[in-house]
């Protein structure tokens, strides 16, 4: 009984510096039968990945990390008005949303959506610092009140701005690209962008995703989107932007694309999306007059100098989508294919 006791023992022994020595040179070992990883004491279908060192996929190996995120300001634009054009209806537009509830409704969901969100990926990105600032364009107070409230959950930094759209009229064209004048929503709707602008420019320090205030976020959406830029970056060997939304308009028409392997998602090369996006501080600066030129001139679309950038540069769609933009129902640019609106929407109520 003791000489078995002994050669157990020492199998284990051996096992253990076996699966040292596997570690050492760059291998994981995973037994097939039940898809146990001992080097990592994880099941196969758990996350395998350590921020800023390695992303594993079964059986795709790993990924050293060369591009390490270590900061993450969100920025989401607000618009809560009371005025009948606005507060159900989407801007510029006679269409009213999924759903059909006043426009508060879906800034709090969102909110809600992305600090719970941020808190699943605190625990996996311990070192990371989140700012969520709130650049909110003419709420009534109540509706600030609200929104205060609602930022008290976060256990990171928040901040609540009021939009004087007074400070920016003068830098924001009344006409769009074509000489005709635009709406006053539109007008609004740029400054706020010009404010997430120059947010980035003064505080921003590594990562800034902006985020329109109809966008409800799955728990794992925050997660996922760090997890996947620090990889997909690092074998890029660049700086790229990703967007959170599985639009129902990359699904109208055939394109080439190319096809990436996140942490437990696929990403696909997009060359259009919304002002919803998440990139780094570098690539703003990089192309900021091209930002400037978006946040203060109608183009038509909204974005196109945006698509101008990503004909230049990598972007990046998810694959089932991380995110729910809560538009019409049978908007292009609306909510994704296949995907549990209504569970998204309850399960973020406030």
């Amino acid at each position: 009984m003791k000489k078995n006791k002994n050669k157990i023992n020492n199998k284990n022994f051996l096992k253990k510096i076996f699966i040292k020595l596997c570690r050492k040179i760059g291998y994981e070992i995973i037994d097939q039968n039940n898809l146990f990883i001992p080097s990592l004491n994880k099941y196969a279908e758990e996350n395998l990945s350590e921020p800023g060192k390695s992303s594993i996929n079964i059986p795709l190996g790993k990924v050293t990390i060369k591009r390490q995120v270590k900061d993450l300001m969100i920025i989401i634009r607000s618009y809560t008005s009371t005025e009948v054009d606005r507060s159900r209806n989407m801007l510029d537009q006679n269409k009213k949303r999924i759903f059909d509830a006043p426009k508060i409704e879906y800034t709090l969901r969102t909110i809600n959506s992305i600090i719970n969100s941020s808190h699943i990926a605190l625990k996996e990105f311990k070192n990371l610092k989140i700012n969520l600032i709130i650049t909110d364009d003419n709420s009534k107070p109540e509706n600030l009140t609200k929104i205060k409230k609602l930022l008290e959950n976060a256990n990171f930094d928040t901040n609540l701005i009021s939009v004087n759209k007074n400070d920016y009229l003068n830098q924001i064209n009344k006409n769009d690209e074509f000489g005709e004048p635009i709406s006053d929503a539109m007008i609004s709707n740029m400054i706020n962008i010009l404010v997430s602008v120059n947010l980035t420019k003064k505080l921003g320090k590594d990562l800034v995703y902006f985020v329109e205030d109809d966008y409800i976020h799955k728990k794992e959406a925050i997660m996922e989107m760090l997890f996947a830029y620090e990889k997909i970056s690092s074998q890029a060997g660049r700086e790229i932007f990703l967007c959170p939304a599985d639009y129902p308009y990359l699904y109208t028409k055939a394109e080439n694309t190319n096809i990436f392997i996140g942490n437990k998602r696929h990403w696909r090369t997009v060359k259009e999306t919304l002002i919803t996006f998440l990139t780094s501080k570098e690539m703003i600066l990089k192309y900021i007059d091209s930002f400037i030129l978006m946040s203060t001139k109608r183009h038509h679309p909204m974005e196109k100098k945006l698509h101008e950038i990503y004909q230049k540069e990598y972007c990046l769609s998810p694959i089932p989508s991380l995110a729910m933009h809560s538009t019409n129902i049978n908007s292009a640019y609306g909510v994704p294919p296949n995907y549990e609106w209504i569970k998204n929407w309850d399960e973020n109520k406030v």
